[in-house]
């Protein structure tokens, strides 16, 4: 486990580095970015880049939105845009990458990503999603894994219950843990925390394919199907088993449940390593991660890229070491480190990473020979925001209404998932 201090000497050390190579590209500029990275870890991880533009001469100006899921970010974006005042760069996921790219908004880093290697630097997958026509567009800091379950060692033994690896033995793993006088599952509360919820519970219930066909296709008759009544079953049925007080929690807080052993399980993207590390808590020790349950061969993933605008001349120079920066290898190593994903970049080591970074590299790359690596539908790589909005409220409302049935929450789903109209429409 890596000390705080530790963390904090490797990371300035890391920026020298960056600082160094990139040097000779120093042209003095403005870099505005927004980007939806607030909470405590996150932050600390976004501040190696701050550090590392400065380093070389730019200024730097945080456009940052406490967010979570980005909701809000994505509104600001299209105002700012709109107004002819875009920032130097944002935090965009997924499909809303080629989106931007067709709008012909954004300024292309082909340039930088050819004499760099990015692409025998980067998984076919993870270049395919930074590409539009074929030419990079955005430049990818890590690799989220979303379909993971992490449980509080310390509760577990108290519980005398074992590690689960199917639906039926996670619900007798959440009652020992209710009798043990203790919330077995801490659960986030807000929309995109709901959507991310379900879809784990759907791989573990249905299957690879048949998430495919659902959230990818959006394919009726998987939407539809004794799969899906039974996934929401599954995902509802976890309710009984979380605090009164879930409705509208964010992530932060949900974590630090977890974390003072005020509730047994979590399943959460690896993104809350950010708080478990802040809190003192060593990922895969004190607090165990597994795959959620039934998902073992699956990796439900979640890319942070940064893309860049269509800008002054001045502001580009500034915008091509923002680039750089994002993909340097000491940066990515510094920068998962503290964020708690693993860096995009495969020649990154990660003996300095924990246990559940390093299954995180072996599972992905297992995915990736497999065909079981899954593009989140909560976090936008699966489908547009206007797409998956609608399936959103539904299952918010899902959880939320206790009437509600799973059928009458799956036929609503059914009627929300609406295909994206094709491009130029």
């Amino acid at each position: 486990m890596l000390s705080r201090p530790f963390l904090q000497s490797f990371l300035r050390r890391a920026t020298g580095v960056l600082a160094a190579a990139l040097l000779s590209h120093a042209h003095a500029g403005e870099v505005e970015v927004l980007h939806f990275w607030a909470s405590g870890g996150e932050a600390h991880a976004v501040a190696q880049l701050k550090a590392t533009l400065r380093a070389n001469g730019h200024t730097w100006k945080d456009f940052a939105i406490a967010d979570g899921g980005g909701g809000l970010a994505v509104v600001m974006l299209g105002s700012r845009v709109r107004s002819g005042n875009p920032p130097t760069a944002a935090q965009i996921k997924g499909v809303a990458i080629q989106e931007w790219a067709r709008t012909g908004k954004l300024s292309g880093i082909e340039d930088v990503a050819s004499a760099d290697g990015w692409n025998a630097l980067l998984p076919r997958l993870v270049s395919d999603t930074m590409k539009y026509r074929g030419h990079y567009v955005a430049a990818p800091l890590n690799v989220h894994r979303v379909n993971w379950l992490w449980i509080n060692a310390d509760v577990l033994r108290r519980a005398g219950a074992k590690v689960p690896a199917t639906w039926d033995e996670f619900f007798a793993t959440a009652e020992a843990i209710r009798k043990a006088g203790i919330t077995p599952v801490a659960y986030g509360g807000q929309s995109w925390l709901d959507m991310g919820t379900f879809e784990s519970v759907a791989i573990g219930v249905g299957g690879v394919e048949f998430y495919k066909k659902a959230f990818l296709q959006l394919d009726r008759a998987a939407l539809t199907s004794p799969a899906m009544e039974k996934t929401l079953e599954t995902y509802k049925r976890l309710k009984s088993y979380t605090d009164q007080r879930n409705m509208g929690r964010d992530w932060v807080s949900a974590t630090a449940m977890l974390n003072r052993g005020q509730a047994g399980m979590l399943i959460m993207g690896d993104w809350a390593k950010a708080e478990m590390l802040a809190a003192g808590k060593r990922p895969g020790v004190d607090i165990l991660c597994t795959s959620t349950p039934g998902s073992r061969e699956a990796f439900s993933f979640d890319i942070d890229s940064i893309v860049l605008f269509d800008v002054s001349d001045e502001k580009k120079a500034a915008q091509r070491d923002l680039a750089r920066a994002v993909m340097g290898r000491e940066f990515q190593q510094a920068f998962n480190l503290a964020k708690g994903s693993i860096p995009a970049r495969l020649d990154v080591p990660l003996d300095r990473f924990d246990a559940c970074a390093r299954r995180a590299r072996q599972d992905f790359q297992h995915g990736a020979k497999h065909g079981t690596l899954l593009p989140s539908l909560a976090h936008g790589m699966a489908q547009p925001s206007h797409t998956v909005a609608p399936m959103w409220d539904v299952i918010q409302q899902f959880w939320n209404q206790d009437r509600m049935t799973a059928r009458e929450a799956m036929n609503r789903l059914a009627a929300a998932a609406r295909p994206p109209p094709p491009p130029g429409r």
